[in-house]
């Protein structure tokens, strides 16, 4: 199966091909792409992996939470895609289809408790706590004063904010503050391959902060 992964919920976003669960090739990783021709970036690399859009036969988007404009771009790419390819294909054949995973799903590590903590803004951050990659308590958001108890005791914890809010974390867990890194399109597709039990078709992204009243 060929799959394509994206993310682009933080300012690095990422993209990752792989066959048949094997990673054959990644763009973007730890540069900031998000000028509007990113869409032929992504056709020409595939190209160079001598491969179609419409050979592709799964899309994986990261639904945050994070960058809501980054977030629905990607979900807007990858559905305009599905549909084109479904349009070019015979009708006996396999569908593409959509499958969203949680961006902060990809930082927690392959086994223990790890909680993943995000800058919310305006006074806010989420929480969310993994085992491995299964989720233990889903996403809640809470003020400065309540992350320490929104996070286990025994759990490492890690952001995708680090500029923001790594010095806070640091400074809250010690030692159990394992840094903040950038979801990964790579990682997502080593997930959606282990667990394809937690794949959710057509996917929305995830927003958690409340609106904001005009």
């Amino acid at each position: 199966m060929v799959v394509l992964a994206i993310d682009r919920s933080t300012d690095v976003p990422s993209i990752a091909l792989a066959a048949d669960g094997q990673i054959v090739g990644r763009i973007f990783e730890g540069e900031n792409a998000r000028s509007a021709d990113w869409p032929e970036m992504v056709k020409g690399f595939l190209s160079e992996h001598r491969l179609l859009f419409c050979d592709l036969e799964r899309l994986v988007v990261g639904t945050g939470p994070g960058s809501f404009a980054g977030i629905r771009g990607a979900l807007a790419f990858a559905q305009g895609l599905a549909i084109g390819i479904r349009a070019k294909r015979p009708e006996s054949s396999a569908d593409p289809v959509v499958y969203g995973l949680p961006s902060a799903s990809v930082l927690a590590q392959d086994e223990g408790l790890t909680a993943v903590v995000g800058d919310a803004r305006r006074g806010l951050f989420w929480v969310v706590v993994y085992e491995g990659a299964r989720m233990v308590t889903d996403f809640r958001l809470v003020t400065q004063e309540e992350i320490a108890a929104a996070v286990p005791e025994t759990a490492a914890v890690t952001t995708p904010d680090g500029v923001r809010i790594g010095a806070l974390l640091a400074k809250m867990f010690g030692m159990r503050f394992r840094g903040g890194r950038s979801p990964s399109a790579e990682r997502l597709v080593h997930l959606a391959v282990a667990y394809p039990e937690a794949l959710v078709p057509e996917p929305l992204p995830i927003y958690l902060s409340p609106a904001v009243r005009t």
